[in-house]
């Protein structure tokens, strides 16, 4: 009757139930560092993509500035000449970290246009542009 309480077969059928859940717990192991490691890459991802819009915006942002100021700048020159008043445009663009594409003079008005090129993410680029007009207030 002793043996039949504590069975020491029954011990061992049950010891190797217990390994045999082990191993089937190391196939599992892991599973959750696969997925943690798929969602920390999608939030790369996601950081990567934003921080690229936003080099597109600022650069676009740039472009505009360095349109209006230059197209203010050669306006101030607009009394003199066509190629006097580029030539201080193209100054004031370039100083802003833009390139002059066209300038040109419509009576007093003078219309410029800035490119400016910018690398958001390492291999794709793109052409912020942006053009602007300036002259005399008419009233």
């Amino acid at each position: 009757m002793g043996r039949d309480r504590g069975g020491g077969r029954d011990r061992g059928a049950g010891r190797g139930h217990a390994q045999g859940r082990d191993r089937g717990g190391d196939r599992d192991r892991g599973g959750a560092t696969i997925c943690l490691l798929a969602v920390g890459l999608v939030f790369v991802l996601s950081g990567l993509f934003g921080a690229g819009v936003g080099a597109a915006r600022v650069a676009r942002q740039q472009a505009r500035i360095a349109a209006d100021f230059g197209a203010l700048a050669g306006a101030a020159r607009a009394l003199q000449d066509e190629a006097a008043a580029c030539a201080r445009t193209a100054e004031v663009v370039a100083a802003n970290g833009a390139r002059l594409v066209r300038c040109r003079l419509d009576g007093l008005d003078v219309l410029v246009t800035a490119q400016l090129i910018v690398e958001p993410l390492p291999g794709l680029r793109r052409v912020a542009t942006a053009t602007s007009r300036a002259g005399p207030l008419r009233g």
